[in-house]
């Protein structure tokens, strides 16, 4: 079957599995304390894909094109055995890259399993390397000096380098980011500021706490010499910037004052077995029933195919004529069920 191309031209190349809800952090920007307590009810194991489900649906979507596979959380390494279900991934014909995002908490014990089972590439999530503020950034007590723990672990498994996003609330951690470039700019990873998003509708997003990439550019241009550098390939989503005084590069993820749906090519499959074509999506299209009620592999290609074809999701773009009124709308699916 030929790749699908949806209805503004955009092909299906990348495919995000979110492998569970659940996380060791409370971010405030994603999944903060006050709504993710102690009895917030998550989703339980039998509503989550079975790894054999997810291996079916990530060979589905590679025969209709998708060659980079990603797998997110909430925190992927909760998902116990996870590096079983990497070794079978990383077996499918046809994929060329598999990386996984994760916050460190269990990396330390896990780095050398995946790399050992074929993951690719690792994406750490760090907020601040100053230990008060990466603290209050992830609400959950956990050390900076842990954090570090994984990140060794990751490096002697053999990621090199590995990405770093870092996600940019004003008032909250700007005041640290030529501290936190300088920190993994010297162990020779590369660091990437993401603009806080209105994913979801628990994060109170205001766009007065939007630190706009520009900004957070002429603030590190001011301490680094940098200069741009091309994307490495259609649809990603970072512009790049190099040090001229030696290795190493930032990017930035402008989702609010630049938005990049015009090449978007990503769909997303959260931990309850459903397709969003959109980070910002309201609703998405449940593949657990289909799974489970004998649909066969010809059927679950055509499904897939199908959806994308229809799709028009160009949220940022629309949120960028809107803004502020884009918090209303619509209850919006949590990053923490979808990934990000």
């Amino acid at each position: 079957m030929p790749t699908p191309a949806d209805t503004l031209g955009r092909p299906l190349r990348d495919l995000r599995i979110s492998v569970t809800d659940r996380c060791s952090f409370r971010c405030p920007y994603c999944m903060p304390r006050e709504v993710y307590g102690a009895g917030h009810a998550f989703l339980p194991r039998a509503e989550l894909l079975t790894f054999e489900e997810l291996e079916r649906v990530a060979r589905a979507f590679v025969a209709l094109g998708v060659s980079k596979l990603r797998l997110t959380g909430g925190e992927p390494l909760l998902r116990r055995d996870l590096d079983r279900l990497v070794a079978r991934l990383a077996a499918i014909p046809g994929v060329e890259d598999l990386a996984l995002t994760t916050n460190g908490t269990a990396l330390a014990a896990q780095a050398a399993l995946l790399r050992q089972a074929g993951l690719r590439r690792l994406t750490l999530s760090c907020d601040a390397v100053d230990e008060a503020t990466f603290q209050r950034m992830n609400d959950a007590a956990f050390p900076f000096a842990r954090f570090v723990e994984g990140l060794e672990a990751a490096e002697r498994a053999g990621f090199r380098p590995l990405k770093v996003n870092c996600v940019v609330r004003r008032g909250w951690n700007e005041h640290g980011v030529e501290e936190l470039v300088r920190f993994f700019r010297a162990r020779g990873h590369v660091v990437r500021f993401i603009e806080y998003m209105d994913v979801g509708h628990t994060n109170g997003w205001r766009l007065d706490d939007v630190v706009p990439s520009s900004a957070l550019l002429a603030r590190l241009q001011a301490a680094f010499a940098l200069e741009p550098v091309g994307p490495r390939a259609p649809g990603a989503t970072a512009t790049r910037w190099r040090f001229r005084d030696g290795p190493g590069e930032v990017g930035f993820v402008s989702s609010v004052s630049q938005p990049f749906c015009g090449d978007c090519t990503r769909a997303r499959l959260s931990a309850d077995g459903r397709v969003f074509t959109c980070l910002f999506a309201t609703q998405g299209h449940d593949l657990k029933s289909d799974l489970r009620g004998g649909l066969d592999d010809a059927a679950l290609r055509e499904r897939l195919a199908g959806v994308w074809r229809v799709r028009a999701d160009r949220y940022s773009e629309l949120r960028t004529q809107a803004t502020p009124a884009a918090a209303g709308g619509a209850p919006r699916v949590e990053m923490s069920l979808l990934g990000g």
